[in-house]
């Protein structure tokens, strides 16, 4: 059932050679640890060469930055309000003549809103120049919440003014990017297609890494969103009503730790609970933000490094049937004493504004790729599986 989708995806990796030549750009991906935060850094402002370090997040339109950190503010070319690019620009509005951008905050629970002015400037993707970079300057006091290296937003949403897509629409390229998030180290974030799913070569060659496809569900809405048919625990599908999973699973990348509406949280705790007992594990008490936690007695670790606590997979739509992300140890929990570790979901209420938002602790260690000219998802097994990680994954050069 999965062998077609896992051949399936190999053969829109070779899609963007026939657009440009082994068209791939790289951006390393660093984890701020204190915060959980992840960023890339990025040159802007092509003669003095600025490099800024900016939050990745999958839901803001455009980019924003405090631009006060770049060299030379002469250079930033003021976006009019009548240009096609202004009006093209969701939450756009004016100023005079100059072109101005509703910046919604990545953090907190209740988003603040403030609005900053658009410009262009040169930036550097792998070494390539981009000749119009469109982006909003925001005031210091918007940068709150982030951790103190950042300077702003990448915004990579599905809309018509990420950052990947102006590098793919710039280049030529197909639309598409792909993020791999380390949990330690340095990961990386490519944009554009090319052959970049392969395992290190350990033995003297090298081998695909196995990735799933999955649709991208109602890209209109700003989030990536995935379709839930259903949920496992060690093999065993939860017990829920259809309606906690009609309106999907939401990406994010600035959200910590998966949080689930509160009926699909004590399911699965329930569930993992009872099989994390069997295998020798006893409960602890709850450690902020968690509340599900374990002494892991005689649980050890595998043969991979990987903890010996039940898989949580999510199954959702393929081309041949359900197919299934499978989310293992060093996903599913997190340390927070020196024998005790904790189920790394969160309860997010009754009535959370979605059901369920994968956070970064999942995705960590992972190959997930957007193609938006199929509107498909890729996503690899555990790196970890494999002996690697997103730290250790090869840069393409």
């Amino acid at each position: 059932m999965g062998g077609l989708m896992r051949r399936t995806v190999f053969l829109s990796m070779f899609v963007a050679i026939t657009l440009t030549s082994q068209a791939q750009y790289l951006l390393p991906i660093t984890k701020d640890e204190p915060t959980k935060q992840f960023y890339t850094t990025l040159d802007i402002d092509f003669a003095a060469k600025s490099p800024v370090n900016l939050l990745l997040d999958l839901q803001t339109s455009l980019t924003w930055l405090n631009c006060r950190k770049l060299k030379s503010l002469s250079l930033l070319r003021l976006v009019t309000c009548q240009s096609s690019t202004c009006k093209s620009i969701p939450g756009n509005g004016c100023d005079g003549k100059t072109c101005l951008y509703r910046q919604p905050t990545p953090l907190g629970v209740t988003p603040v809103v403030t609005t900053g002015r658009v410009v262009q400037d040169r930036a550097t993707v792998s070494k390539a120049s981009l000749p119009r970079f469109t982006f909003s300057c925001a005031e210091e006091k918007r940068l709150q919440g982030l951790a103190p290296q950042l300077a702003g937003v990448l915004g990579l949403s599905p809309g018509q003014f990420p950052f990947w897509r102006q590098v793919t629409s710039a280049f030529n390229i197909i639309p598409k990017f792909a993020l791999c998030l380390p949990s330690s180290g340095t990961g990386h974030f490519y944009v554009g297609g090319a052959n970049y799913y392969r395992i290190p070569p350990f033995n003297g060659g090298s081998n695909p890494v196995p990735m799933t496809l999955t649709p991208l569900k109602n890209i209109g809405s700003g989030n990536y969103l995935l379709s839930v048919q259903s949920i496992y625990v060690g093999g065993s599908p939860l017990s829920l009503s259809p309606n906690l999973l009609e309106g999907g699973a939401k990406l994010s990348t600035v959200v910590p730790y998966t949080v689930l509406q509160t009926d699909i949280y004590n399911a699965l705790a329930r569930s993992f609970t009872q099989k994390a007992t069997k295998i020798g594990m006893f409960e602890a008490p709850g450690h902020a933000p968690f509340t599900d936690c374990f002494d892991e007695g005689a649980s050890s670790r595998n043969k991979r490094g990987l903890k010996n606590v039940p898989v949580i997979e999510i199954g959702m739509p393929g081309r041949a049937g359900e197919v299934k992300w499978s989310f293992h140890g060093e996903n599913t929990v997190v340390r927070v004493m020196e024998t005790v570790i904790c189920l790394a979901f969160v309860d997010g209420g009754k009535k959370p504004k979605e059901s369920m938002v994968i956070g970064t602790h999942q995705l960590q260690d992972y190959m997930i790729d957007f193609d938006f000219s199929t509107t498909l998802m890729a996503f690899s097994d555990s790196l970890l599986l494999h002996n690697t990680s997103c730290s250790t994954w090869p840069s393409r050069k």
